[in-house]
């Protein structure tokens, strides 16, 4: 009998899992919590596990050819972070808008609104690519990089910059079918774009050099672009973009910016505070430490992301569950959420505990860098757990709408607390690169702790949009 129920829950299981990936319709705002956030978790989770193997595939490449090279790409990822808020910020005001018209059953405002949001990014980039193209040496310079860094990988920085394009619509039209609840469209996009980049990435490496890591990845990227573009004009599920919607809107681009601009400005103070962590490192003027950092930061986000994933599944049910009328299936939503995330943090914890210096090792061939990447891996794990809660509430707070309780949040946490914590410890009390290490888990637990709180205020529930 238990083995009867046993191959009946596998079955389902591995149904529900099928159905997960197939892009099928399915109504968020009604029947079992538990089902709808496997349903749209697993396709994000394993989104975000191919955007973490972008960063892991240059580096690990990269990383063959010496320490200049990884320089050269971890500082210019730095500065990058600042192009993805601004993508994540747009995507995170899409989402939003479009799960809330697709709660609401008007499927041809969330498509409309998808285009809108489309045509803001495009104006976004020609300003981007072309500033990062031009100043790309003095890019590197101003994050510290060496002479011979700068000579080298200036047209690595310079291409990935004017290719910065590809990066906005990728963050964007997965933001866009993610608030539709078509998460397995998003999903695919980045195993094409990912399958390219690991293809490309050795190949082009060998004939160019660091600057071949950054024609392979603008390649990928593209590429996923063009998968991405080609299902929302054949109309893929509840969106359909059609011509008459490229014609500006200005109501729904203000209420689109009204949202974008305070999620950008959110991650734009998160990613700044890892630029100043970056350049705190970097005043230590050893290349050693500033690879053996960012090596570890990569191997950090590639198992951070997939929590991102399922988090990003709170922003999709509150969104979608606010615009049905019912706040407090979309709270359930976000505890239940919580929970799962907390329990895959405190096994990925667990696993870096026992097993950092195989996973570096794998990373960087160099002792030196393998000493700094696993004393990081040892020091910021120890908050993983908090890393995870934080970051379902704070999707839970952007899925809503509300952009602005999350920024407040984290230019508090993060330039109040962690990068000046940062520097006293590394530079004045003279503990090293190690006070770096410690001052992010005390900014992530703060961001935690403050969001928990805020967030049972439910002053959340009640935003328009």
């Amino acid at each position: 009998m238990s083995s009867t129920l046993k191959n009946t829950s596998i079955k389902s299981l591995f149904i529900l899992f099928k159905k997960s990936l197939s892009g099928e319709n399915a109504d968020y705002t009604s029947g079992s919590i538990r089902k709808a956030i496997f349903l749209l978790s697993i396709p994000m989770i394993l989104e975000m596990c191919m955007e973490s193997v972008f960063a892991v595939v240059d580096i690990f490449f990269v990383g063959r050819i010496g320490k200049d090279a990884v320089a050269t790409v971890a500082l210019t990822e730095s500065v990058l972070t600042l192009v993805y808020s601004v993508a994540i910020g747009l995507s995170m005001a899409a989402t939003a808008i479009v799960a809330r018209r697709i709660g609401e059953k008007n499927p041809e405002e969330a498509s409309k609104s998808a285009m809108q949001a489309i045509l803001i990014s495009l104006v976004m980039t020609v300003i981007i690519s072309i500033t990062g193209f031009l100043l790309a040496p003095n890019i590197l310079e101003v994050m510290g990089a060496p002479k011979e860094v700068v000579e080298t990988g200036a047209s690595y920085t310079r291409i990935i910059f004017g290719g910065s394009i590809v990066i906005m619509m990728l963050y964007l039209i997965n933001g866009i079918f993610r608030g539709a609840g078509n998460a397995s469209i998003a999903m695919w996009s980045l195993w094409v774009a990912n399958g390219l980049n690991i293809i490309l990435c050795p190949l082009l490496i060998h004939y160019y050099g660091v600057k071949g890591a950054a024609m392979a990845t603008t390649i990928g990227r593209g590429a996923g672009v063009c998968f991405q573009l080609y299902h929302l004009f054949k109309g893929s599920g509840a969106l359909h973009l059609l011509r008459k919607y490229f014609t500006p809107d200005w109501e729904i681009i203000s209420g689109l910016l009204k949202i974008a601009w305070t999620g950008t400005a959110q991650f734009i103070i998160g990613s700044a505070s890892w630029i100043a962590l970056a350049r705190i490192i970097a005043a230590f003027n050893d290349t050693s430490i500033i690879a053996g950092y960012q090596v570890a930061i990569r191997i950090l986000l590639f198992f951070l992301l997939p929590a991102w994933g399922l988090s990003n599944a709170t922003a999709t049910l509150v969104g979608q569950n606010l615009g049905a009328k019912q706040p407090q299936r979309a709270e359930q939503s976000v505890w239940k959420t919580a929970k799962y995330n907390a329990i895959f943090m405190a096994f990925v914890s667990l696993l870096f505990l026992i097993a950092s210096k195989p996973i570096v090792d794998f990373m960087n061939p160099d002792p030196s860098v393998q000493n700094v990447a696993i004393e990081v891996l040892h020091i910021v794990t120890a908050g993983y757990i908090f890393y995870g809660v934080g970051m379902v509430l704070m999707n839970a707070f952007n899925g809503a709408g509300d952009t602005v309780t999350p920024t407040v949040i984290s230019l508090f946490c993060f330039w109040a607390f962690q990068v000046p914590i940062a520097y006293l410890m590394a530079i004045p009390l003279k503990i090293g690169p190690r006070g770096v290490f410690f001052a992010i888990i005390i900014a992530e637990t703060a961001v935690t702790i403050v969001s928990f709180i805020i967030f049972r205020r439910g002053n959340w529930k009640k935003v328009k949009v």
